[in-house]
């Protein structure tokens, strides 16, 4: 059986968290800091420094680059966009994953060769970093990786809460009723509780609420329609 490999791009919370939850997955996991996000030298960890510019061939040399798996975390989008382009122009069968800020990004990516590319907004990143612990969110975040379906996440804001009629979240049949599973509720004051917390659990959905949610693209954009539509 050939060895797993991943190779992740980025150095920040969001790339930590994925090196986390690949462990299982993965036999060799490397961490790859971009020269101009370094701040000191006591930064480096375990990690090795690139350029954008590099020449790629040295990976060939190092690792079995058609088993291999890359995530573009970078922090900056074209940064990630630059980085999908170098590399699928050196490996043409490289899966790669990309983290985008917004879906304009996100379409650049994909058309500079990324495999699958995860839009998200910060303050959506910075709650699936909090819960990436939770069994279930780590399943979730492995079909969206991994899955062959159109699995995406998405940050949906609630501008018609009359048609939740007063209900909590624990009332609601989310992925039967809308297609969607509901990973986190944020208030407008932007406190975030997972969703089955027993506070989110009985928290009256009101205007100014933020779901974080996962499913589809088709039954994302229908919910988003569908709490959206006041009249």
């Amino acid at each position: 059986m050939k060895e797993k490999i991943a190779l992740i791009f980025g150095n920040n919370a969001y790339a930590s968290e994925i090196k986390k939850n690949l462990f299982e997955e993965y036999e060799t996991i490397r961490i790859f800091t971009l020269k101009q996000e370094r701040k000191t030298q006591e930064e480096k960890g375990d990690g090795e420094y690139f350029d954008l510019s590099d020449d790629w061939s040295e990976l060939t040399e190092r690792y079995d680059m058609q088993n291999s798996i890359a995530f573009c975390a970078l922090e900056d989008d074209a940064n990630n966009i630059f980085l999908c382009i170098s590399l699928r122009a050196s490996f043409e069968h490289l899966k790669i994953i990309a983290l985008s800020s917004d879906k304009e990004s996100a379409h650049k990516m994909e058309m500079a060769g990324a495999t699958k590319v995860i839009p998200l907004v910060q303050t959506t990143a910075d709650i699936i970093v909090d819960m990436l612990e939770k069994p279930i969110t780590t399943h979730v975040l492995h079909n969206i990786l991994y899955g062959k379906g159109n699995l995406k996440i998405a940050q949906i804001k609630v501008e018609d809460n009359n048609y939740f009629e007063g209900k909590y979240p624990s009332d609601i049949e989310w992925s039967r009723d809308h297609g969607v599973l509901v990973l986190s509720i944020m208030d407008e004051e932007m406190n975030s509780e997972f969703i089955y917390s027993s506070q989110a659990k009985h928290h009256p959905i009101k205007n100014g609420d933020i779901f974080v949610v996962v499913g589809y693209e088709r039954d994302i954009e229908d919910f988003d329609k569908l709490i959206r539509s006041i009249e």
